[in-house]
């Protein structure tokens, strides 16, 4: 999607590999309005520690991305190299440096080759162009192997609003965020906290809710740059009509990402929703729901087309959530395989093993404790998740 007054482009830099994209821009022809949210590990990446200093003023006008090398837990060192690759970018772009957002992904604990950059970065931003959106999105690819884009729009006083975003990730997901990255444009007309309000609430309910292997990662970050050209009046509200249109698009777009996430869960054959009913509060859907997503032994029986119930009511007694065993029910999409904490016997389980041969299904949980519900995305564990993370330094 082409939104007037944003501009993309990649090169190969070679920061790990020859011959691949991996150093990305994304530049706004004016200062955006600005938001962010980041990793909750303690353990953060120098470019995230630089751009949590920044995004508090709540502008920005460009995005430099890497792949191949994550600058976290690179010391004092790597935190001069983030400074420095902002300085290049700004200075390419002739722009303010503190409106230059800088995001990494790659191997933990490598120097970035600043040199790299360096030597990349006149290409990189000669070759700016209002479609090349797509070579961004590969070149911050590390296991992926598509890369994830999405659109929307939605209408706002009678006026059209887009909204595209890219997103990475494929392995060390796992809430808060994942090891991934994702960039939203919009030419809405947004005030920056309220533009922040929106995003906090979209990832909560889309990439906070997503797990892969259930690891988090240190350089999670999504960016929103929103650069007010669509004509609309300024959402100055939280309330209003306006800013209720806009995040309910913002949270379509971002659920459309995290699901792009999972199901290019590294090594995954397998995108599984798992919804937990009737809990005591939704707090403790999401625990009791992460719980038995986060199951290895729940992931390699979605892998094995087993349905083992026992694994998943296993999770759900060890998740911390209460509520009464002999009243729980579980369904493998609209078939019932347990009633009331007892399984229904060979036939149920022979229906619930056709569902599990689909690549996309619902196990839904039924804790009869309340009236909140939750979901939570995920995929099954594979041969091939080993392998990939067996030698994903080489």
């Amino acid at each position: 999607m082409i939104i007037k007054g944003f501009k993309y482009a990649a090169v190969a830099a070679e920061i790990r590999k020859k011959n691949r994209l991996d150093l990305g821009l994304i530049f706004s022809e004016k200062p955006a309005v600005a938001a962010g949210v980041f990793t909750k590990n303690r353990v953060k990446a120098a470019p995230v520690l630089l751009d949590i200093d920044r995004i508090g003023q709540g502008k920005a006008q460009a995005i430099l991305v890497n792949s191949g090398v994550a600058n976290a837990c690179t010391g004092r060192a790597g935190a001069q190299v983030a400074q420095t690759c902002s300085g290049l970018t700004a200075a390419a772009l002739n722009i303010d440096e503190n409106l230059v957002q800088i995001a990494s992904t790659g191997v933990i604990g490598e120097q970035l080759p600043v040199e790299k950059i360096a030597a990349a970065m006149d290409s990189l931003v000669s070759g700016l162009s209002a479609t090349g959106y797509d070579d961004v999105a590969r070149a911050m690819m590390t296991t992926d192997t598509i890369p994830k884009t999405a659109a929307c729009t939605c209408v706002i006083a009678n006026k059209e609003v887009k909204l595209f975003g890219m997103a990475k990730g494929s392995g060390m997901i796992m809430p808060d965020m994942a090891t991934m990255l994702c960039f939203v444009m919009t030419d809405a007309d947004i005030a920056a906290d309220i533009l922040q309000f929106h995003l906090s609430r979209a990832v909560e309910l889309s990439f906070n809710r997503i797990t892969v292997d259930g690891d988090t990662s240190t350089n999670d970050s999504v960016l929103v740059l929103a650069n007010c050209t669509s004509g609309i009046p300024g959402i100055i509200s939280r309330d209003s009509e306006e800013s209720r249109i806009f995040g309910a698009a913002l949270s379509d777009l971002l659920k459309d990402l995290a699901l792009q996430i999972v199901t290019d869960g590294e090594g995954a054959t397998k995108t599984v929703t798992i919804r937990v009913v009737q809990a005591a509060s939704e707090k403790d859907a999401v625990l009791a729901g992460r719980t038995i997503a986060n199951s290895s032994l729940v992931k390699t029986a979605f892998f094995g087309e087993d349905a083992n119930w026992g694994r998943i009511i296993a999770a759900l007694g060890r998740s911390g959530v209460g509520f009464d065993q002999n009243s729980v029910d579980i369904f493998f999409d609209d078939v019932l395989l347990v009633q009331n904490g007892l399984g229904r016997g060979a036939a149920a389980e022979a229906e619930a093993t056709e569902i599990l041969k689909q690549k996309t299904f619902t196990v839904t949980i039924d804790l009869k404790s309340g009236e909140a519900a939750a979901e939570i995305y995920t995929s099954d564990l594979s041969l091939d998740y080993i392998k990939i993370n067996a030698d994903y330094r080489s």
